[in-house]
């Protein structure tokens, strides 16, 4: 397998824990994992890209998004496996390249087509069975942090990633 050079997350249940709040005037609150944040900063430390793929539409994925720096984001996506085959021919990537991690049935023909297909504790059967991977953490409590510190670690580039925090 090639090395993975694009990691790709849905939002709801994967970033977060797949609830929704609204508040008085009907905005929308998302929380999300400081350990998932730290994830996509050593992800991109040692190089890679990150994206997000989500079927919801929210302003907090925007500002989430913005905060960490990623700015191949899609909201609004039907079609998660053809915006993800978009995505790699705009980054000269082959699907083999990319990790997606999922958390529901929307996300099954991505999870299959990519070269690191992940799926998150909580996970629908269908998706964890068919995921290279499933998380010991569920979704919104550090699902995608866990799937960078294995990648980093096997592809040998925790150290570049890692070296200025600790020590």
């Amino acid at each position: 397998m090639p090395e993975i050079q694009l990691l790709l997350t849905d939002v709801d249940g994967v970033l977060t824990d797949g609830g929704m709040t609204f508040d008085e005037e009907g905005r929308e609150t998302k929380t999300f994992n400081v350990h998932d944040g730290l994830g996509v900063k050593l992800w991109q430390r040692a190089g890679g890209k990150v994206g997000i793929v989500t079927g919801r539409t929210s302003r907090v994925v925007e500002k989430r998004a913005t905060e960490l720096a990623i700015t191949i984001v899609h909201q609004g996506v039907a079609e998660k496996l053809a915006i993800v085959r978009q995505i790699a021919d705009e980054e000269g990537l082959a699907l083999d390249q990319i990790a997606y991690i999922g958390d529901d049935l929307p996300d099954l023909a991505t999870v299959e087509a990519v070269g690191f297909g992940a799926a998150v504790a909580d996970a629908a059967a269908d998706l964890k069975a068919a995921a290279d991977y499933v998380t010991l953490a569920p979704g919104g409590r550090g699902a995608l942090r866990e799937i960078v510190d294995k990648l980093l670690k096997e592809s040998g580039r925790w150290d570049a990633a890692t070296g200025s925090l600790h020590g």
